[in-house]
């Protein structure tokens, strides 16, 4: 038979084994806080910088999520601001169109207070033939509105053409800057008498050639007031027409020649007037 290798123990000693168990348990309890130290003290060591982590990275989400709202808020703002600019932007341009339409019209009613012995309708330029300036024109007014053939236009101080076409509702203009325009004029202080016709040439400069001024004073000169003439078959008298700009002696020693620079400016017409008196009729009355 083989032997236990175990001894048997009797219930003595099951006793004994089992007071030192407990007894154990009762020092390891007594003793819990000065073993719990160093556990603590390395769980600290380990835990509390993963902590300290997690707590920034809540911290960074926290921040990051504060941001973003105050960046939708910002983006919101700004937008709000964009759309007020756009429309203080588009107030102010209405405003400064505004002005300046003003400005026009008060520059026609000083026009039609300097010329009150004429009779006037006033028009808006709504087209005009090709290139930047206004050579020939067409107006809103026409027949309906008392608009004849040769009717003068004035406007922006002074002449700007005679009408050539009409319609019911609208009128074709020839300014005086026209290749085809030649008008009787007259110095506005000696009444000396003389001739403007347009020219390509002169007129990309802005300016109207004069020729056959009998200048017998000699005292024509640059600045000179320029004016419709008395003479003139189409035109009434006395309308400014513009300045002298320069003048010289032509080769036969008798007459005198130049540019003026119109009172008018033919590059942006907008309102005009015409005189609703032909100049026959004008005479004849």
């Amino acid at each position: 038979m083989k032997k236990n290798r175990f001894p048997k123990l009797k219930s003595k000693h099951y006793l004994v084994i089992m007071t030192i168990i407990a007894l154990g348990f009762i020092i390891t309890s007594l003793a819990s806080d000065k073993v719990a130290y160093p556990i603590r003290a390395v769980a600290g060591y380990i835990i509390t910088p993963f902590q300290n982590g997690i707590n920034d990275i809540g911290n960074f989400l926290t921040d990051t999520a504060a941001g973003w709202q105050d960046v939708r808020e910002l983006a919101a703002e700004n937008k709000e601001l964009k759309q007020q600019i756009d429309t203080l932007t588009e107030q102010n341009n209405q405003l400064l169109q505004a002005q300046k339409e003003l400005a026009r019209l008060e520059e026609l009613y000083r026009l039609d207070e300097a010329y009150s012995d004429y009779p006037k309708v006033a028009a808006q330029v709504i087209s005009k033939d090709p290139g930047n300036w206004y050579s020939t024109f067409v107006i809103d007014k026409g027949t309906a509105d008392g608009i004849s053939v040769d009717m003068n236009v004035i406007g922006q101080g002074g002449l700007i053409g005679i009408v050539t076409e009409t319609g019911s509702n609208w009128a074709q203009v020839r300014s005086i800057i026209d290749d085809e325009s030649n008008v009787s004029v007259m110095l506005s202080k000696s009444s000396e008498t003389f001739m403007i016709s347009g020219s390509l040439l002169e007129k990309n400069n802005g300016r109207l050639n004069f020729f056959q001024l009998n200048d017998t004073d000699e005292t024509a000169r640059a600045g000179d007031a320029v004016v419709t003439s008395h003479i003139s078959s189409k035109f009434l008298p006395g309308i400014l027409v513009g300045y002298i700009s320069d003048i010289s002696l032509d080769a036969n020693k008798l007459t005198k020649s130049g540019t003026l620079v119109p009172v008018a400016d033919f590059t942006d017409l907008r309102e005009v007037l015409v005189i609703t008196e032909l100049k026959q009729t004008k005479e004849n009355s």
